[in-house]
């Protein structure tokens, strides 16, 4: 190796650490534009050539963007609702901490002092106040920063989105017909993740949530967008909420409708995970559960929650690859 290639090579490894330094802090919020980038460039590529890559990435963050903000409006309303109700029956006397705490005993077998416990929390409630809110605005800042960070990297994904394939092309010291088998191949394993989880998450939490509308649980539209969320971890899910849901139900004295919750969640909540998931994964890639789950649960380790999709994703790709080294250079030799 002579001198300039290792003055490059040394070059690359600097600057390649200071990358790394610098994005980490906003991981989460580069992987969320990533993926919002993956999953809407296919409409992108529809509308780009009527009404242009600038208009039509502008279009698209405004429609990711409320299509976030909505959701996350109902269910914060639907919080500060019954927070509010809880706050009001306070105030007013119908309910005090000694009801609320008879309750946690009946309940859980778990005695609880709460006025004990707000009174501890008084005697340093100066420092603590000053110290949370602090921290606060901390985490407040970062978010806002991160939020912004993530709509101007989507805008520039979806606008520049071909231009950064073909460099990533150019630069990749592979044959071309090696390139197109790879990427198929990444592409068949990123929308069997996508699409066979999110999708169906999202399909599992509203069927499940359909029985908590009609059993009448309270808070049902906040628990869920609670069960969308949990149905991203297969096998558990969505149970993790609507089980306790029956329990709670026959515990109040409705034996019928706990279990007509417990039949609609194991019957229809659990066709659309035994079936609806297979049919989507299947159809774009072969991918095992025992993988998907050692990917969603180690990418959350490794990446926080967007390592909910990034860590199925990582383990796929490296199928992948194997995938088409074995199909591609254990050939003989012999030029063909």
């Amino acid at each position: 190796m002579n001198s300039s290639k290792g003055f490059l090579l040394a070059s690359f490894a600097v600057f390649a650490l200071v990358g790394v330094l610098l994005v980490l802090p906003f991981l989460q919020h580069v992987l969320a534009a990533i993926l919002l980038g993956y999953i809407l460039y296919p409409l992108q590529r529809r509308l780009a050539p009527h009404v242009g890559s600038r208009l039509s990435s502008g279009l698209l963050l405004v429609v990711a963007t409320v299509a976030f903000l909505l959701p996350f409006a109902a269910v914060a309303g639907a919080v500060i609702e019954e927070a509010t109700r809880l706050w009001i029956a306070i105030r007013e006397g119908r309910l005090d901490l000694t009801t609320v705490e008879s309750y946690v005993l009946r309940y859980s077998g778990i005695e609880v002092d709460i006025s004990a416990l707000l009174q501890s929390s008084g005697e340093n409630g100066a420092t603590q106040l000053v110290g949370n809110l602090i921290g606060v605005f901390g985490a407040a800042t970062h978010a806002l920063i991160g939020l912004g960070l993530t709509l101007f990297l989507l805008y520039y994904f979806l606008k520049d989105g071909d231009s950064l394939v073909r460099w990533m092309r150019s630069v990749t010291p592979l044959p071309s017909d090696v390139q197109d088998d790879l990427y198929s191949e990444i592409d068949d394993v990123m929308w069997a993740v996508f699409a066979g989880h999110v999708f169906v998450a999202v399909v599992q939490g509203v069927v499940a949530g359909v029985g908590l509308f009609v059993t009448e649980i309270p808070n049902a539209l906040f628990w869920t967008a609670v069960m969308v969320v949990l149905a991203l971890l297969p096998l558990i899910g969505a149970f993790m909420v609507w089980g306790p849901a029956a329990i709670y139900l026959f515990v109040n004295g409705q034996p019928l409708a706990a279990a007509f919750l417990v039949v609609y969640g194991t019957v229809v909540v659990g066709i659309t995970d035994d079936y609806l998931r297979p049919i989507v994964v299947d159809r774009h890639a072969e991918l095992n559960p025992a993988v998907i789950i050692l990917g969603l649960v180690g990418g959350i380790y490794v990446m926080g929650f967007m390592g909910i999709f990034f860590g199925p994703v990582a383990l796929g790709v490296l199928k992948a690859i194997i995938d088409v080294l074995g199909e591609e250079y254990s050939r003989p030799e012999t030029g063909e």
